[in-house]
C-alpha cells in the first residue's frame, strides 16, 4: 500500500494552523451570517480558517481536487481529494462553547486515507492513517468494549431543516433513550465520531450531514476499531446521508433501531 506518511504530518500541521485562527476569533467575533436558516451560520472564522487550508493545500499539491463546506475548488485529474471543514460547530463557536473543531480528510481513489480532527480550544488532536491506528496527541486510541445498549452512551445530532425527517428523527432518540444511559447532543460531527474511537460514546448516528463533516471523522473512528456504516448496515455515503459509528459490540442493536424507523430516510 501506498505511504501516507507525509501527507499526515503535513495535515496535522495545517490543523494546528487553522485552529491558530479560530483561536484568535473564539470568544471575539464581530461578524455572523446567516446561510440556508437562521441557525445555519457561518463566520469570518470558518472563511478564514477554509482560505488558510486551501492555500496551503494548493501551494504543495497545486494538482489536488478540493471540496470544501464554505468554497469548492474546480474539478481537476487527480486521484488525491480534500475534503474539509473549517470549522465543525460554527453554532457552538459563535456562543463561546468550546466543543468545535477543524476537520481535514484526504482520500486517495476515493478512499479516505488520511483524517485529522483538532479542537483548539481543549488543545486536541485526533489523527488516522489508513491502517495504522488512530491517536489522540500521538497516544492511540481504541473504542469502547461495552456489549449492551443498556450500559452505552450515545451520541447524535439534528439538521437545520424541520421536515418530516426532523420530526421522525425525535421518535428515535426516544427509542435510543429508553434503552441506553443516554443520548447527548454535542453539535460538533467530527468529534462526535472522534468520541466514539476514543471510547467516550459507544455509539453516533446521525442523518442529512455533508462529506466534510464524517471524511476524517470516519476515519479516524474506523482506525480505532468502530464500526462505521449505513443505518442499514451497508457501506455508510460518504455524502453523509446517513452515517452511524459504534464499537461494534451494540452495532447490531443500535440498527435495529434505526431499521425501524428509518424508512423516511430511505426515500429518494
Amino acid at each position: 500500500m501506498k505511504d501516507f506518511t507525509e501527507y499526515l504530518a503535513f495535515t496535522k500541521e495545517l490543523a494546528f494552523d487553522s485552529g491558530k485562527i479560530l483561536s484568535k476569533y473564539f470568544g471575539n467575533l464581530n461578524s455572523i451570517n446567516q446561510k440556508t436558516t437562521s441557525i445555519d451560520l457561518v463566520t469570518n472564522a470558518d472563511i478564514e480558517s477554509e482560505q488558510l487550508i486551501i492555500n496551503s493545500i494548493l501551494k504543495k499539491f497545486p494538482n489536488h481536487k478540493i471540496i470544501a463546506e464554505e468554497a469548492t475548488q474546480e474539478e481537476k485529474n487527480s486521484d488525491f481529494k480534500w475534503v474539509i471543514d473549517p470549522l465543525d460547530g460554527t453554532t457552538n463557536f459563535v456562543h463561546n462553547l468550546p466543543i468545535f473543531a477543524v476537520s481535514i480528510g484526504l482520500q486517495y481513489k476515493n478512499k479516505t486515507v488520511i483524517g485529522v480532527v483538532y479542537n483548539p480550544a481543549a488543545d486536541k488532536m485526533f489523527s488516522a492513517s489508513i491502517k495504522k491506528g488512530a491517536y489522540l496527541n500521538e497516544k492511540k486510541i481504541k473504542s469502547s468494549s461495552t456489549n449492551t445498549l443498556s450500559k452505552s452512551l450515545i451520541v447524535t445530532g439534528f439538521p437545520y431543516l424541520h421536515d418530516k425527517k426532523w420530526e421522525k428523527s425525535f421518535s428515535i432518540f426516544k427509542d435510543f433513550y429508553s434503552k441506553t444511559q443516554g443520548v447527548r447532543r454535542l453539535g460538533a460531527a467530527s468529534l462526535d465520531l472522534c468520541f466514539v474511537g476514543m471510547g467516550r460514546f459507544e455509539a453516533f448516528y446521525e442523518f442529512n450531514l455533508k462529506p466534510w463533516d464524517i471524511c476524517a471523522g470516519s476515519l479516524i473512528a474506523e482506525e480505532a476499531g468502530a464500526t462505521v456504516t449505513d443505518w442499514d448496515g451497508s457501506k455508510y455515503p460518504e455524502s453523509g446521508k446517513r452515517i452511524i459509528a459504534s464499537n461494534g459490540y451494540i452495532h447490531k442493536d443500535s440498527i435495529e433501531i434505526l431499521k425501524k424507523h428509518s424508512s423516511i430516510f430511505f426515500e429518494q
